[in-house]
């Protein structure tokens, strides 16, 4: 079957054709860096990529971009927090961001533009709003005049006459009409700020992603991604924003997903139970964190608990067993004739288009984890063969190989440190810390945690044994 991709701008299923044949152009909103990411940013960074990776996988070239806001108001508060100025902010949890998402197994996006490299484009789509009317300046604030485009409301389904309930505005009687937006923010006293024709400020967020977007995939994206929390008022700007420039759509297909509750309650500031990337990792498996984000559809509801995540951990372990097994056997295999049994080559074959058939039905991760342990199914029941050749087995792994390469749920970490190299990476790791040097602190634990090493603080010292 065709790719299909749920668009939420259409609210169905729609066969996924992008604007150039072989090349697809991805934009995803990434997070804010004031803070370490959490529990809710890794799940669209993590799913995001699964579409790319998949997208690559069955032959497309893409052009992957993930900003980063590096300026606002949480920026400005923390730089006051920590006494630190606003870049300084940025650049520790841009660092920690890179940190996490290696930690989570993800690569990196084409590419990562920051706000505050892109002043100038952004300052340049302000001013091309204002001369076609669709922005005006007061107070050396610039807002957009939502009732000039007619579709304002059509991605989230609302009537611009009933939009009262997520919009962020405050009683400001410089606005026109109270769903306007702000599009650039006037400096107050002591704040980091950019000189425009307005005067000295800075941007408001909507507006952001629709000039890094244009600048780097052009007019047109094929699919524009992000959280469901992201689809009104966000969202909904940029497309406002960016279809009232170019006349065009902002992106053929808009795709979002769920939101992750703990233990059954929304994660809130207000609750406490916000978990960090940085502390998930140091908990569980990278695999086992994958699995739990991928075992259920990107547009449902995920609920983070213990008991999942122990779940999560038996499922990759069940998957990791088979494939050891299976590359165990392989290394003191007989040759045989080089031919793969035919009966076994049928069985993979189907596994092969079940697991594709689930990816084209708009990313059915859950489904296309079920095919991956009907393989294991099917290694565990060929491993029972008093003799199997060379060619069954590398067949075997082939297959695994090429849906591991999508979902990502099994990494090769049998190459053991020596006892020698744990302790010199131990007493390295110490000596970053002491150093403050905590990038490189939480490259060596990730690295002794990648091959089974547990550290443990104790009365006498840091002592480690492996799993």
């Amino acid at each position: 079957m065709a790719l299909q991709i749920y668009n939420t701008m259409s609210r169905e299923r729609e066969n996924f054709i992008p604007l150039e044949p072989g090349k697809v152009k991805m934009y995803v909103c990434g997070p804010t860096v004031y803070d370490y990411i959490h529990i809710g940013n890794a799940r669209p960074a993590i799913f995001f990529d699964i579409v790319r990776s998949y997208l690559e996988h069955i032959g497309y070239d893409v052009d992957y971009v993930v900003n980063f806001t590096d300026v606002d108001d949480k920026l400005i508060r923390k730089a006051e927090q920590l006494g630190v100025t606003v870049p300084e902010v940025a650049d520790r949890f841009v660092d920690a961001y890179y940190e996490d998402i290696k930690g989570l197994g993800i690569p990196l996006a084409t590419r990562n533009p920051r706000v505050t490299e892109s002043m100038d484009l952004i300052i340049a789509f302000i001013k091309e709003l204002e001369d076609k009317g669709y922005a005006y300046e007061n107070g050396g604030d610039v807002f957009y005049r939502t009732h000039k485009f007619k579709d304002y409301g059509k991605l989230s389904k609302q009537n611009l006459q009933e939009l009262q309930f997520g919009i962020r505005i405050g009683v400001d009687e410089r606005k026109e009409h109270p769903e306007d937006f702000v599009l650039w923010k006037a400096a107050k006293p002591g704040e980091i700020s950019w000189s425009s024709p307005w005067g000295e400020g800075r941007p408001g967020w909507h507006i952001e992603c629709s000039a890094m977007a244009r600048e780097y995939l052009g007019d047109t994206l094929d699919i524009h991604g992000g959280g469901q929390d992201l689809q009104f008022p966000h969202h909904e700007c940029e497309c406002a924003q960016s279809e009232a420039l170019t006349g065009k759509p902002l992106s053929r297909y808009w795709m979002h997903n769920g939101y992750i509750n703990i233990n059954n309650e929304k994660m809130s500031k207000s609750l406490g139970n916000g978990i960090t990337v940085k502390d998930l990792r140091e908990q569980y498996k990278r695999e086992a964190i994958r699995y739990f984000m991928l075992s259920t559809h990107y547009r449902n509801p995920l609920n983070f608990n213990a008991d999942t995540m122990a779940q999560a951990e038996k499922s990759i372990e069940r998957i990791a067993n088979a494939v050891t097994n299976v590359k165990h056997r392989l290394a003191a295999a007989l040759e045989g004739d080089g031919t793969v049994t035919p009966e076994l080559q049928q069985k993979l074959d189907a596994l092969t288009g079940q697991f594709h058939d689930k990816m084209d039905d708009d990313f059915n991760t859950p489904d296309a984890i079920t095919a991956m342990f009907e393989w294991v199914n099917e290694a565990n029941l060929q491993l029972q063969r008093d003799v199997i050749h060379t060619a069954d087995l590398q067949a075997l792994l082939d297959t695994f190989n090429g849906m591991n390469g999508v979902l990502r749920l099994y990494a090769d970490n049998n190459e053991e440190l020596l006892d020698e190299e744990v302790e010199a990476l131990i007493v390295e790791r110490a000596e970053a810390r002491q150093a403050k040097n905590w990038a490189r602190a939480d490259e060596i634990r990730d690295l002794l945690a990648a091959k089974g090493i547990l550290l443990e603080d104790t009365a006498q010292g840091m002592r480690w044994r492996r799993k």
